[in-house]
């Protein structure tokens, strides 16, 4: 078997995938590990058997589907959190990353290392690749004597570094979310009005019995107590039943649906009047409620307003199911393929509806290969171009930073004329999940054997500084983030998710999308700010 595993790389990517992923199911006391397993049992295989490889191409190419994937989906809420609180969540990821390079220096001068070995273990610990090529792709074109030995060095304590770069934040997390006692279904429902991550949404009848609901027009009430619900069918008192429409002015007696969560509905009980049961909530037979898929490409990228659906049908939409969360139609939301929409359409409509979405869930499956390729493609592009520092120092986005800074962007723009950027919700995912099995399985296997030299060689020094550095960095980040700065704890873990494994087992404990939004607002900043750090730690310390 060893003799098969060895010649068929692809084979062994596949075993370590599946046992991984195998594994990371497997609940303990309520929690499992998710995907991260598959970094671990990789870990396993390549410690097992040196000479077990996967290709690069395959890390390579994962990262970036990864990235780009993660681009796409997060685009618009990593602007939308810079606008809110940019300049203090700037300053506070500078200041961790230096606080991070100052640790690393202390490091330098407790133990016996070269500063090439800082250099490796700084990016190994924060699992940085491109910092680590960074400062290889210098010392490869500088006239410095012994260059060779030098990134040896650099390689040396990247690799003894790594392994516990991803372990450090994870164990980290654990610690820190029992100290601060976190609550993460509190933080979500606190979250929901500043990020789409969606809400557990009813419907409920209300009869109009107070008189603060009469005289105005819904319009207007929905101005003065900002009400985030929906409206749905209106049964005035002795009429038939009609939808509702914003001039709407309500008389005792008639009754109304309301969509929302619980709460919201509470608050617009107390204006309207009380929550009783009807049959109006079952009433089919002049309007019918229907799920319609998003597949007209036509209609992607484009906000609820700018359909003009009023003019064209007898319908409301009510809510929005993008993967598995409910979502409040409001009028400045983006439709995107593979949403499911809700609505309250006279029968008549209906045909007429599903025809002008596309109501095909086939087609809303599918990859624009098109529009993924041009992306990827840029990115890719985007990170080959090499950055001067100044003197003869330079650096590259590479594979990681330049397609999630394009997946950022156009998922922030969603669609350039007729092409559209942003994937189905579906598709999205796993496409995301596939780029992620790759890339863990090929680091696990690549950095197998190191990390158990690590432990039985001189690389214990390294191991234990990556270690120091890394566990560090977590705790401040999280420490200081949450207690000085108030940043919600998902929030936090999604910024110290320096590595795909972390940002995996982060989403699976918070079970929430605010994890990756953190994640894609301090992504493109640390890749930048590792990579002239890195340099920057080399520079200095071998001067001393």
């Amino acid at each position: 078997m060893n003799a098969i595993l060895e010649s068929n790389p692809i084979l062994l990517l596949f075993i370590v995938a599946s046992l991984g992923y195998l594994i990371g199911s497997i609940k303990i006391r309520g929690g499992s590990l998710g995907v991260a397993a598959v970094l671990f049992t990789g870990l396993a295989f390549g410690a097992l058997n040196p000479a077990y490889t996967i290709p690069d191409i395959i890390f390579l190419l994962g990262l970036s589907i990864f990235v780009y994937s993660i681009g796409l989906r997060s685009g618009p809420a990593f602007f939308n959190s810079y606008k809110k609180n940019g300049v203090r969540d700037f300053i506070f990821i500078i200041s961790m990353l230096v606080l991070t390079g100052l640790i690393a220096t202390a490091i330098f001068f407790i133990c016996d290392l070269s500063a090439a070995n800082i250099a490796g273990m700084y990016a190994g610990s924060s699992t940085n690749t491109a910092a680590m090529a960074g400062v290889i792709e210098s010392l490869s074109t500088s006239n410095l004597s012994g260059a060779g030995d030098l990134i040896s060095d650099v390689a040396l304590g990247y690799t003894y570094s790594y392994p516990m770069g991803v372990m450090a934040a994870i164990i980290m997390i654990i610690v820190m979310e029992k100290v601060f006692k976190i609550d993460y279904d509190a933080e979500k429902k606190a979250l929901a009005s500043d990020y789409p991550i969606g809400t557990d949404l009813t419907s409920r009848t209300l009869e109009i019995t107070k008189d603060s609901a009469l005289g105005a027009s819904l319009r207007d009430l929905q101005k003065k107590h900002k009400w985030n619900v929906n409206f749905g069918r209106y049964l005035p008192l002795n009429g038939k039943p009609a939808l509702s429409h914003w001039d709407l002015h309500f008389r005792k007696g008639d009754q109304i649906m309301v969509v929302g969560s619980n709460d919201e509905i509470e608050a617009v009980e107390s204006v309207l009047g009380q929550i009783i049961k009807s049959p109006l909530a079952y009433d089919r037979q002049d309007f019918d409620v229907r799920r319609i898929f998003v597949s007209n490409a036509h209609l992607a990228g484009r906000t609820l307003a700018s359909l003009n659906l009023s003019e064209k049908f007898s319908a409301v939409i009510t809510r929005i199911r993008r993967g598995d969360t409910d979502l409040l139609a409001r009028p400045n939301m983006v439709l995107e393929l593979g949403d499911r929409i809700r609505f309250i359409a006279s029968r008549k409509d209906l045909k007429a509806l599903s025809s002008y979405f596309g109501d095909s869930y086939y087609q809303s499956s599918k990859v624009n290969l098109f529009s993924f390729g041009l992306g990827i493609g840029l990115g890719l592009l985007i990170g080959a171009i090499p950055i001067p520092l100044g003197g003869e120092f330079s650096f590259k986005f590479g594979f990681a930073g330049g397609p999630l800074i394009v997946g950022l962007l156009l998922g922030t723009l969603r669609r350039t004329g007729p092409i559209v950027w942003t994937l189905p919700y579906g598709a999205n995912v796993t496409l995301e999940q596939i780029g992620l099995i790759f890339l863990l399985s090929a680091v696990g296997v690549k950095s197998g054997n190191a990390f158990v030299e690590s432990i039985t060689s001189s690389g214990l020094e390294i191991f234990i500084g990556g270690a120091v550095v890394s566990l560090a960095t977590a705790f401040f980040t999280l420490l200081v983030g949450y207690k000085l700065l108030k940043i919600p704890f998902s929030f936090l873990m999604g910024m110290v998710s320096n590595q795909p494994a972390i940002l995996d087992f982060a989403r699976n404990r918070a079970k929430s999308r605010v994890v990756d939004y953190g994640f894609t607002m301090v992504f493109p900043i640390a890749l930048i700010m590792k990579i002239i750090i890195a340099q920057v730690l080399f520079l200095v310390l071998s001067s001393l």
